[in-house]
């Protein structure tokens, strides 16, 4: 078995953070029995590419994509649907919201080398976006363009994180906020003004928003939620109770679905949210993929949130 540590230098948002985490890294390697390779990653998406590669050998391969949510996604997309491939994440990035469905105590399990190394694989879903995958949410509408500008305003002094996140959702709502959409998932079907679309296969994203907190990312199924187009005031009242998972105190802006897949087709160009990356499409899909990759619980982890589990 082979251990491959993927880093991503721009991982955290934070000068020294990459060096560290580096540092780290080979200092635990040192120790391991088994091959290990640290990868550090050269553009978007070269870590899907280089786990595909070494997946053609069909030997088995652990990944630790060492960064953010953004890392995690690259890795997942070279290690799905390859049966001798499990990956897992050491969190160092700006949000590591995708682990967050295990439960904030299991955190530290998480930044455990050891516990890491050591642990199970077990299958998790994930989502199929026309081609990419998403494990976490996918999104389109506002909060797409909202997630494709949390980094710019991240970076920014005392701006990080959440902060990052309202920002910019303000400087996005002024930009607009709707826009027309022809929506079908299984018997739903809509023609009209939307806000946001969102596609649940975890929990937690955009630094701490929980839109549908019984999303389980092993049950084959998705989690959609269909904001109708509101007005610029209008996301005041919206936003607080979506970012919550209260959405069913609003049934008549918000229409949830519990579905297998979702076609979503725009007259312009859509921007698409995977995981936090942001791709551009004027029709988009989202398909659940059953078990569609391994993912390394650490040993030692907390197992009470698995009662809630298929």
């Amino acid at each position: 078995m082979k251990h491959l540590f993927v880093l991503n230098p721009a991982a955290g948002g934070k000068r020294g953070r990459f060096e560290e985490t580096e540092r780290e890294i080979r200092a635990f390697a040192l120790g391991l029995d088994d091959p290990h390779e640290i990868y550090v990653t050269k553009a978007p998406m070269d870590a899907a590419g280089k786990i595909t590669a070494e997946a053609a050998s069909a030997d088995p391969l652990r990944v630790y994509a060492c960064g953010g949510d953004g890392t995690l996604n690259e890795c997942v997309n070279g290690a799905a649907n390859h049966a001798n491939v499990a990956v897992t994440q050491y969190p160092c990035g700006t949000g590591n919201d995708f682990i967050r469905v295990f439960g904030q105590e299991n955190f530290p399990a998480f930044r455990d080398l050891h516990a890491l190394t050591s642990g199970t694989a077990r299958p998790l879903d994930i989502i199929c976006c026309d081609g990419r995958y998403g494990i976490n949410i996918c999104s389109v509408g506002i909060d797409a363009r909202v997630g494709g500008d949390v980094h710019k305003y991240s970076r920014i002094p005392l701006i990080g994180g959440s902060t990052g996140y309202i920002v910019s959702l303000l400087v996005n709502t002024i930009k607009g906020v709707k826009q027309k959409l022809r929506i079908t998932s299984g018997e739903y079907a809509s023609d009209g003004y939307v806000s946001l679309v969102c596609a649940c296969n975890g929990r937690f994203y955009g630094g701490g928003f929980n839109p549908v907190p019984s999303a389980l990312p092993n049950d084959g199924i998705l989690e959609f939620l269909v904001v109708k187009g509101v007005s610029r005031l209008g996301v005041a009242k919206v936003v607080g109770r979506y970012a919550k998972g209260r959405y069913r105190e609003l049934a008549d802006i918000i229409t949830h679905i519990r579905g297998s897949s979702m076609e979503i087709e725009g007259e312009k160009d859509l921007a698409v949210n995977i995981d936090g990356e942001i791709i551009h499409a004027k029709k988009i899909s989202f398909k659940v993929i059953p078990d569609g990759v391994k993912f390394i619980f650490p040993i030692g982890a907390d197992d009470h949130w698995r009662t809630e589990w298929h």
